[in-house]
């Protein structure tokens, strides 16, 4: 009798001790990435027949932080962060006119599929919100503006590969809805549509 009570008890410590191990497992995970932009560089609205020729953006690489709570294990938020960055603008007819600078933070829900080990893949969909500052140059044809900020949706396809318990290396592709106004003079003369599909790689550290 003692020692089916003491068994039972053994087994109840075991559980509730497992139960706190999990509890104490942080929902924090912290990720730096580098990452290539890739701009869409669409034109709509007649900005190719402004007098100023197709333009368009340069790509380039950027550094990229997020942060990410996990609800559960599966479904996760994201908040994805860098600072603001220079956005060349030239044109097919004139070459390099200038440069605007976009802050574009995501906020993303995810889900991670969790049951394949080591292999931790995961999708995610939010909102991009795009804060365009110095964000006019003057051109031989005029002063060049661009709307203070831009809304869109955020899509992505990701992975992280768990070395240990805390640390992982991480891919991640996102599609970002980002446009933006273009004014000659303050005359609206079109639409940039800059639309980047993102490239990263990086490491994911889990508090």
């Amino acid at each position: 009798m003692y020692k089916k009570i003491a068994a039972c008890t053994v087994a109840a410590l075991a559980a509730l001790s497992a139960g706190a191990v999990q509890a104490q497992e942080s929902p924090w995970m912290v990720r730096a990435r580098a990452v290539y932009l890739s701009w869409d560089n669409g034109n709509a609205d007649g900005l190719q027949n402004a007098g100023v020729g197709t333009v368009s953006a340069d790509k380039r690489w950027i550094p990229e932080v997020d942060i990410s709570y996990f609800f559960t294990k599966n479904i996760a938020a994201e908040l994805v962060l860098t600072y603001p960055q220079d956005v060349d603008i030239k044109t097919a007819a004139l070459g390099g006119i200038g440069h605007v600078q976009a802050l574009p933070p995501s906020l993303l829900l995810q889900y991670h599929f969790t049951d394949l080990g080591a292999f931790k893949p995961y999708v995610g969909l939010g909102l991009n919100y795009t804060i365009f500052t110095k964000d006019s140059f003057n051109t031989a044809l005029g002063k060049v503006s661009v709307d203070g900020s831009s809304w869109g949706l955020a899509a992505q396809v990701g992975m992280d590969y768990a070395i240990d318990k805390k640390w992982s290396i991480n891919l991640d592709a996102k599609y970002i809805q980002m446009d933006t106004d273009v004014k000659l003079g303050g005359t609206k003369i079109g639409k940039l549509d800059l639309n980047p599909i993102t490239y990263g790689v990086g490491i994911g550290y889990r508090f």
